[in-house]
């Protein structure tokens, strides 16, 4: 580790070593394009093709018989946890289709692994942004959209990869979606208190017979545990999933205990459970060295039956400050962008919350750079598609903007999205005045 130490720094050094790091992670062969079967939303006379980078990532690339020149690099959510297989990307592909059906091409990598890690996705991210220049096409325009967890992939890899070695742009513009736009330092942190406050009240995550071990693992090293199982437990202490008339009102009281605290609504539990479960267990035992990010420390629970009780009872952890410091070197953002780049949220993302659109703003604002950021709302209640004609609009609004230099306004998004109506068929939800109060 002493030569990686003096290249990189201490702090990379300790990203490597805790496995976040991209160098060395899977070891792969290059496998050639081939022809693929597109995706029937896809419009008539496309052409797909798929293949493997070296560094282990598949990916997909469609290019529209009416191709308007520009590319679409896409960065998937997640993440991810189980292997990458050659036919994932065509899911997203077929997700976003309406940005092939406005004559855009577009090309999506699995990343070389499953499981966390912004950094070596942003670089499997940007070689795809090669792979189609050396074997494919030379757009005139290149775009990096981000979805979810992938919008904290894209916004990485416009910080590392927005300028070529001779000082020209790789990207045009960045559009990032429904995005994890807070850093992972700050995003996690409210799944660690739901599994504090959900074993206060149901002690069966683990249940008493089972081995004890730290929430804010996860679960143990080795250990696996689906979501089907999860839901399980969740019904068996809330009665959710079953009928009021079903359920107890020991059931009931624990429901509304840890959703009165939580703030989560009842449907998402078992969701963001599940996070705080696998993905707490892969980002803990195989990225972070088993060290812990979070902390709940000094947090007072309120709004329970008994806050007293709650706060002497929660099992408490803290953070240790070299995860924490590894986290941010992968995952947090500078707010430096170079790009022009807008952000698309709904308001009421169950997801991901609004609140992250506010803190990359925050960001970006104390870089000085808001004049390079556009942000936009909607009304929705939905997560990993929002209606077409709004994705549309964002890249007529980044086109205009870099053929005018006019940053948009939700006016002009409006306006661009009811264009878009009649061919896409869904209906245009933009909250034009809504601003989140306080970043995450």
């Amino acid at each position: 580790m002493t030569g990686l130490s003096s290249r990189l720094g201490p702090l990379a050094a300790l990203v490597a070593a805790a496995g976040l790091a991209s160098a060395g992670t899977v070891s792969a062969q290059a496998i050639a394009p081939r022809a693929e079967t597109c995706p029937a939303s896809l419009p008539a006379g496309t052409r797909c093709w798929s293949g493997r980078a070296e560094s282990g990532a598949w990916y997909w690339y469609a290019r529209p018989a009416e191709w308007n020149g520009a590319l679409i690099i896409h960065a998937h959510g997640g993440p991810r946890l189980g292997d990458p297989g050659r036919g994932d990307p065509e899911e997203d592909l077929d997700r976003f289709s309406m940005m092939v059906a406005e004559g855009y091409a577009w090309a999506g990598s699995t990343y070389r692994r499953g499981g966390y890690g912004v950094r070596m996705a942003a670089e499997d991210t940007d070689q795809l942004r090669q792979i189609i220049r050396d074997r494919f096409d030379r757009p005139e325009r290149t775009f990096l959209h981000g979805q979810s967890w992938g919008a904290n992939v894209a916004a990485k890899a416009a910080e590392l990869y927005a300028v070529a070695g001779d000082g020209t742009r790789n990207y045009d513009g960045v559009l990032l979606t429904s995005g994890v736009l807070a850093g992972g330092t700050r995003a996690y942190g409210f799944r660690a208190d739901l599994r504090a406050v959900y074993q206060f009240y149901c002690a069966n995550h683990p249940r008493p017979e089972e081995a004890r071990y730290p929430l804010w693992q996860g679960l143990p090293q080795g250990q696996s545990m689906p979501r089907a199982e999860i839901a399980a437990r969740v019904q068996a202490c809330t009665g959710l999933g079953l009928s009021q008339a079903d359920r107890t009102p020991e059931q009931a009281g624990r429901l509304r205990n840890i959703v009165s605290v939580t703030g989560l609504q009842p449907d998402q539990l078992v969701a963001h459970l599940a996070w705080a479960t696998n993905l707490f267990q892969d980002l803990v035992w195989n990225r972070l060295g088993g060290r812990n990010p979070f902390d709940n420390s000094g947090r007072t629970y309120r709004g329970s039956d008994d806050d007293a009780a709650l706060n002497a009872g929660v099992e408490r952890f803290s953070a240790d400050p070299a995860a924490v410091a590894a986290l941010a070197y992968d995952s947090d953002l500078t707010g430096q962008i170079i790009l022009p780049t807008v952000t698309l949220h709904a308001r009421y993302d169950p997801t991901v919350f609004v609140e992250h659109s506010a803190a990359y703003g925050e960001a970006v604002a104390h870089e000085g750079r808001s004049g390079l950021l556009a942000q936009f709302y909607t009304t929705e209640t939905v997560h990993s598609r929002l209606a077409a004609p709004q994705y549309v609009a964002l890249l007529a609004a980044l086109e205009h903007w870099l053929e005018t230099g006019q940053k948009p306004t939700p006016d002009d998004l409006v306006a661009l999205c009811e264009s878009a109506v009649a061919l896409h068929r869904e209906a245009c939800l933009f909250d034009e005045n809504f601003k989140p109060e306080t970043p995450l």
